[in-house]
């Protein structure tokens, strides 16, 4: 089988790489992959040496973001052939602690998880790929290789689960969200707000090509100045990373507002911000709350393929924007302005 293999750090190592078929073992499923999406984690995997290789493997086949289809499923699996299905990135440490023990390995408390196709495991940008039924998210045939978008939907299911479980601390009937910018996770956060049934707003820069209109497909308002807004977001899901918007976003949010970060910029443990004006100002006196949220664990895939099949077809077709050939996958690396999520066809 072909697949999309790299060198942490080493992006003159990518490649396009024939890999022995890969054999399922007692009770694993094998997937024939359909898609593999691309993200900005895979870019650092692949350029700055994000992550780890496979024990004993001197390259590794990259992508975390999948869809495939079952090949081949043990009778006790509970998977048919043919179901689509979709991998779960991070996997519990070999010893679990609590939290991974617990099934909530987006919570590891010693370090020591894996993740497919960024530390210690093999991604999914393979034409075969196995994974064992807990592993592995069925999406309905509806949906079909759109289910490429699950593992990002999950990442935003997991962020408006943690708005949900901070807002019951004390009385909150949110009305209006913010989303910081519309790329494929900010949009996912849109849609899931408009889903809720709330007034949607999105802050981005760009001021044409397609993401002002996904956003305004949605029914949501599409902004590029905070100055915009006329009311007072309650709910803030930031994507960008960015300590300055961080900060500029918490002067204009309503009391007892809840700001969710899930953009990451270069991976640091913190966001930079002047932390003695926001928790004066901007959080203490106003009841607000900052959490972050990474990954997702099993209930968060589960939400996310529900919003996925609940969303129009036709507009989750209008977020990717390119279908790469697995030839020629390092091509995902040359994103456009007109990109919105691109993704790479391991079968062609």
């Amino acid at each position: 089988m072909k697949a999309a293999t790299v060198v942490p750090g080493r992006p003159e190592m990518s490649a396009v790489s024939e890999l022995p078929d890969p054999l399922p073992q007692p009770g694993e499923l094998l997937v024939r992959g359909l898609l593999a999406g691309f993200c900005r984690i895979d870019r650092d995997v692949t350029e700055r040496g994000f992550g780890a290789l496979p024990p004993g493997q001197d390259r590794m086949v990259l992508f975390h973001e999948s869809v495939g289809q079952v090949i081949h499923a043990p009778a006790i699996s509970g998977f048919h052939e043919g179901d689509h299905v979709v991998g779960v990135v991070r996997r519990p440490d070999p010893q679990p602690c609590e939290a991974c023990a617990a099934g909530q390995w987006d919570f590891c408390l010693n370090d020591r998880y894996t993740e497919c196709g960024i530390r210690g495991l093999d991604g999914f940008g393979a034409q075969l790929w196995t994974v064992e039924p807990r592993f592995a998210i069925r999406c309905g045939p509806a949906l079909g290789d759109l289910a490429v978008l699950t593992e990002p939907a999950s990442v935003v299911a997991k962020a408006w689960e943690q708005v949900d479980m901070i807002g019951r601390r004390a009385y909150f009937a949110p009305h209006r969200a913010l989303v910081t910018r519309a790329g494929p996770i900010g949009l996912l956060a849109a849609l899931l707000g408009i889903q809720r049934g709330l007034e949607v707003h999105v802050l981005d820069q760009v001021v044409e090509g397609p993401r002002p209109d996904l956003v305004r497909a949605l029914g949501a308002t599409y902004h590029t100045s905070l100055d915009d807004l006329r009311r007072e977001p309650e709910i803030v899901i930031e994507t960008t990373g960015s300590g300055r918007l961080v900060f500029e976003v918490l002067q204009h949010t309503a009391r007892n507002a809840i700001t969710v970060l899930t953009g990451l910029a270069g991976h640091h443990r913190t966001v930079p911000f002047p932390a003695e004006m926001a928790i004066g100002a901007e959080l203490m006196l106003d009841n607000d709350v900052i959490v972050s949220s990474v990954n997702a664990n099993l209930r968060h895939y589960d939400q996310a393929v529900r919003a996925l099949a609940g969303a129009d077809r036709s507009w989750l077709e209008s977020l990717i924007s390119r279908r790469i050939p697995l030839r020629n996958w390092t091509d995902v690396f040359d994103t456009g302005p007109d990109d919105v999520k691109v993704v790479v066809d391991l079968q062609s």
